[in-house]
């Protein structure tokens, strides 16, 4: 999400066949809200991420499978967990990204969305220009981009210490 500004129904919504290989560059294909289809270019990271994932749990073999699935908790895996063939449901993948934040000793409390609004400060923040993040995000207006963009949200310590009393 962070990478692909991607909403969380558009990521937990994607088939293995969604992350495909077009010009020698993994692409992913995002089915957004009121039908619309969005495809775009990943980033390397994503790109190894993805491969890595989908490679590791042995997901190419079903290309009409979910991407994001649920774990078995079934006797027969005793604890292993091995993916289901089951879509992982949107309040999972929140509790998911609670629990390791909480792990990761983050206390503030984050979100699914956390990653859309972090991923298009981080590029707006290195230069992207806020048309092109609207583009990725799929947003019509470059307006619902600008309510992303958290730039302005980081007061620095000094700034702070310039208040005297």
């Amino acid at each position: 999400m962070a990478f692909s500004f991607a909403r969380i129904g558009a990521a937990l919504g994607m088939r293995v066949e969604d992350a495909y290989v077009q010009q020698r560059r993994l692409w992913v294909r995002l089915h957004e809200k009121g039908g619309k289809v969005h495809e775009m270019p990943c980033h390397h990271f994503l790109e190894d991420y993805l491969h890595a994932y989908i490679d590791g749990c042995g997901l190419a073999d079903d290309p009409k499978g979910a991407l994001f699935r649920t774990i078995g908790r079934s006797r027969a895996a005793r604890g292993r967990g091995g993916l289901t063939s089951n879509p992982l449901p949107q309040a999972n993948a929140y509790a998911m990204v609670r629990r390791r934040a909480v792990g990761a000793g983050i206390e503030t409390k984050i979100g699914n969305h956390t990653f859309r609004a972090t991923g298009i400060t981080a590029y707006l923040k290195n230069g992207g220009q806020l048309e092109t993040a609207a583009a990725m995000a799929n947003h019509s207006s470059t307006r619902t981009t600008q309510l992303y963009d958290r730039r302005a949200d980081q007061v620095s310590l000094d700034e702070i210490e310039r208040v005297r009393i």
